[in-house]
């Protein structure tokens, strides 16, 4: 694979196809290995069901690993580890019994810790009852720790990366506690920070903060040698808010069914009507298009703008909720024509793509 940024829908699907999903698979492959060997039954099936519900988080993120140059390897090494490490500890938070706040902010230093290579590891089982995982969590956080130290660079980094995983950090704390604090918590965590997005509801707030694209976006320009201050800087004002609101909207929008059924919080769910939600995803749409502009590779990041937009709406839960083919069409003609051609190109993909046995 060339080290140039893809500027055209074509070639970037060519080179996701030919090379980051492969590298995707094979990381993945690794990392199922390991979760087979964790001793404890429920970290076990927890572990193997992250990855095999949730690869597609791992394939989408992994496109950023085109801004690494010839470092996309290493990219992907990282993206898929700290990925891995967040749908783990969602599935621990959100199907365990433990409800204690002090038990998901102790999983979720596991990512902080992740984030900075300078951290020592800890025992972030502290607080829960089921703790020997054969060392799978301090495996995740190792393999991020080592590829952000191979990069002098990660400096200019490393506080708008601390800064975006620490945000995440707090929601996944408030959401997961028992349902009755829930509501209140996000609230009063959204007051301290309303100053600053006035023109957001707090539920939508709470959606921007859980995202990990301005994330991999930092770490990727970092492993490709285009890291500065400025440029750390400008992908956090055009990531956060309304890139990550966008993405994180998305995938709620998608498991409403699911969420229903499992009674989990769904930021979709506090909209007050489906006319409401769609001019609200609009805003996102147009908002987030004016903010990546400003961004080295401005066509780059279009296209994952675009490609979130046509990769969600092509997801086969979509199908199971209703109006969904009013809200699909609408946000695909506002989001142009690349957006309705990765929905169809990823539509396609879903048919052909093979099952990951686990």
């Amino acid at each position: 694979m060339s080290g140039q940024v893809p500027n055209n829908a074509v070639k970037m699907m060519v080179n996701v196809y030919r090379f980051i999903f492969p590298s995707v698979h094979q990381e993945l492959d690794y990392w199922i290995k390991k979760a087979q060997a964790i001793p404890n039954q429920e970290l076990k099936n927890q572990a193997l069901a992250s990855i095999r519900d949730k690869t597609f988080h791992c394939e989408g993120g992994a496109i950023y690993a085109l801004l690494a140059n010839t470092n996309w390897r290493e990219a992907i090494r990282f993206i898929v580890a700290y990925q891995t490490i967040s749908d783990y500890l969602d599935n621990l938070c959100d199907r365990s019994t433990s409800m204690d706040p002090k038990d998901f902010r102790m999983l979720h230093q596991s990512m902080t810790d992740a984030l900075t290579p300078g951290n020592e590891l800890k025992d972030y089982y502290h607080y829960r009852t089921d703790k020997e995982d054969g060392g799978y969590l301090h495996a995740l956080v190792r393999t991020c720790q080592q590829v952000l130290a191979g990069s002098p660079d990660y400096r200019y980094a490393l506080m708008h990366t601390n800064k975006l995983g620490g945000l995440y950090n707090d929601l996944q704390v408030h959401k997961h506690v028992i349902e009755e604090e829930r509501i209140p918590r996000l609230k009063g965590w959204f007051e301290s920070h309303q100053p600053d997005w006035p023109h957001l509801e707090w539920y939508e707030f709470s959606a921007c903060t859980g995202s990990t694209l301005g994330i991999f976006c930092l770490v990727s320009y970092t492993l490709g040698g285009k890291m500065n201050d400025e440029l750390a800087g400008q992908v956090e004002k055009s990531y956060f808010p309304f890139m990550q609101g966008l993405h994180i909207l998305l995938d709620y929008y998608i498991d409403q069914q699911e969420d229903k059924e499992e009674g989990d919080l769904n930021f979709c769910f506090y909209y007050e009507h489906q006319e409401q939600m769609i001019n609200r995803f609009k805003y996102f749409v147009e908002q987030t298009n004016v903010e990546v502009s400003k961004l080295p590779d401005p066509k780059f990041h279009q296209m994952i703008h675009k490609g979130l937009v046509g990769l969600y709406l092509a997801d086969r839960k979509v199908g199971k909720l209703s109006n969904a083919k009013r809200f699909v069409k609408d946000l695909l003609k506002v989001s142009g024509k690349k957006a309705k051609f990765f929905y169809i190109n990823t539509k396609m993909y879903h048919m052909i793509k093979p099952g990951r046995p686990l």
